[in-house]
């Protein structure tokens, strides 16, 4: 199983910071204009999301794994519920690599595998380099592309 690369935790951080923000500043405004509390609120709210998020964040790099396998795709994931997820070849719609402002400043980049199915149609694999997902993303094509006349079950 490979690991994602450990700038993919810079990447998570910034995204609790962000989301601990939004909340932090939703309940600042509820808080001064509706409550009449003070500015300590907002603050203890983003200083209490932003450690229970960034924790999150590194434990679950530590939990995430992937490996490509003779058959399938596989996935590991999760900090307090773990996930394991196959995705066959034979499933493969399509795959793209994607990198959004946060990956490209990191200088990483994320391979999204679209599959034929209705629930979680599709599985990404966050924290890879801009050549490594490139290279998965040709990998799982191939792959596809030979598994084509096989059964998916």
């Amino acid at each position: 199983m490979r690991s994602l690369h450990p700038r993919i935790r810079i990447v998570w951080v910034l995204q609790a910071a962000l989301s601990a923000a939004m909340l932090a500043a939703i309940v600042g405004a509820v808080g001064v204009f509706f409550l009449d509390l003070g500015t300590w609120l907002p603050v203890a709210v983003f200083a209490g999301l932003f450690v229970l998020l960034g924790v999150h964040s590194l434990l679950r790099y530590r939990v995430w794994r992937y490996e490509v396998r003779e058959d399938a795709l596989y996935l590991e994931r999760g900090v307090f519920t773990r996930v394991k997820t196959v995705v066959p070849f034979v499933r493969i719609q399509h795959v793209d690599s994607r990198r959004s402002p946060l990956e490209r400043a990191t200088g990483l980049a994320s391979t999204v595998v679209y599959t034929a199915g209705s629930r979680g149609a599709d599985v990404t694999v966050p924290g890879l380099t801009p050549e490594g997902a490139d290279d998965l993303q040709r990998r799982l094509k191939a792959l596809a592309i030979d598994a084509e006349g096989d059964d998916a079950v």
